[in-house]
């Protein structure tokens, strides 16, 4: 049995970037979504994850306007004006691996925290986007260091909120999911805009993978056609 309702109302996490931006775009038009709220760095509600207690806050000032069904978090670095994802062992720093672990990895963490009272106890989805390079398993090229454990680490965040979600929120799924190549600001530098395809149209996939989403699919980790990834 499908777990998102009908109709329902979202929360989108990271609202203004570039795939945040068209999952509101996409819900506003989707006939079963009856509000879709977003939040992000400049919003009447800050989320910023290089402060940390701004995650609470806004979690916290969102109360009122909930329950939600689905909430979903887009926020994710891969790279910043200084430095590009490693090639070799001899380009990790602590610098990097730092930054990468606060916005994807301990960010993410403390939202599912936190944003977890704002959810339906009767029926709901948590997405969060991860990516398949953090898959151990899956792992054949190397490099990308701090980019591959920031999204192994978040993936184990993930996979064991879910395991205790079946005892205290069995009625709501947590899922990893991997948006594929998007063209974006994160993947530009890496030919985005040749191999990737429009946010909206990676928006689209996720979506048409979320409203079919079944409790008993919590703790999975999901690309955005529906396919299973190692961990």
């Amino acid at each position: 049995m499908k777990l998102l309702p009908n109709p329902f109302r979202a929360l989108i996490i990271g609202s203004s970037g570039t795939i945040g931006s068209a999952f509101i775009d996409l819900l506003q038009k989707t006939v079963s979504c009856s509000d879709v709220v977003g939040v992000h760095r400049h919003s009447e509600y800050p989320l910023d994850y290089q402060d940390p207690p701004s995650i609470e806050r806004c979690a916290a000032s969102l109360m009122n306007e909930g329950p939600f069904q689905l909430i979903i978090n887009t926020i994710g670095m891969l790279h910043s004006s200084d430095w590009m994802p490693e090639k070799k062992l001899e380009d990790l720093n602590a610098e990097q691996l730092m930054e990468l672990f606060k916005v994807n990895t301990i960010g993410p963490g403390l939202t599912i925290r936190h944003f977890a009272k704002l959810l339906d106890p009767k029926h709901s989805l948590m997405v969060t986007l991860s990516a398949k390079v953090g898959s151990i398993e899956d792992n054949r090229l190397g490099g990308w260091y701090s980019y591959r454990a920031s999204k192994a680490a978040l993936n184990m965040l993930i996979k064991t909120a879910s395991i205790e979600w079946t005892r205290t929120k069995s009625n709501t799924a947590l899922i990893a999911m991997h948006p594929g190549t998007v063209n974006s600001r994160l993947s530009k530098p890496f030919r985005g805009e040749q191999i990737g395809r429009p946010a909206i149209e990676a928006a689209t996939d996720m979506f048409r993978v979320i409203e079919n989403l079944e409790k008993e699919d919590s703790g999975m980790f999901v690309t955005y056609s529906g396919e299973k990834l190692p961990w």
